[in-house]
């Protein structure tokens, strides 16, 4: 008797959960309605692709080696240690007038940065130079991003 009770009473109360009806939650908001268009440009846009250097020094003197055939974390670490030994001493307006007569486009912000931005043979390659105030030297890098 007593589980036949336990079961009729599970039974009523399963029932009356279902008898209710079910509305479903309020959508949660979510970043891409509210801020949908504000994200600023991907720096690869047509505005921001530079021209790519030459191979060898440029007439401003950044001597870019043989970049097309270089192995980027290889190169880049050479291409850092050039631009380190280029602007020790000096000031981060002469380093952007000497980057910028390089062929880079340097930024207006509290940290400076000088990018030379490409596409080349069906890759993305990205020279740059970072100034940040607590650093006494530059960050400098290349990257290649190549599709499979």
């Amino acid at each position: 008797m007593k589980n036949a009770l336990t079961l009729a009473v599970l039974a009523l109360a399963g029932a009356a959960a279902f008898a209710q009806p079910l509305t479903p939650p309020a959508p949660a908001p979510t970043p891409f309605e509210v801020n949908r268009g504000s994200a600023p440009r991907p720096p690869a846009d047509a505005a921001a692709q530079g021209r790519a250097p030459a191979e060898g020094v440029s007439q401003g003197g950044i001597d870019f080696g043989q970049w097309r055939s270089a192995e980027p974390e290889a190169y880049g670490a050479a291409f850092q240690s050039q631009m380190r030994a280029r602007f020790a001493g000096k000031t981060a307006t002469e380093a952007r007038a000497d980057l910028t007569a390089n062929g880079f486009t340097c930024s207006d912000q509290a940290i400076m940065q000088c990018r030379i931005e490409i596409a080349d043979a069906g890759c993305a390659k990205d020279w740059y130079v970072v100034f940040e105030p607590r650093r006494s030297e530059p960050f400098a890098g290349f990257d290649a991003i190549c599709p499979r």
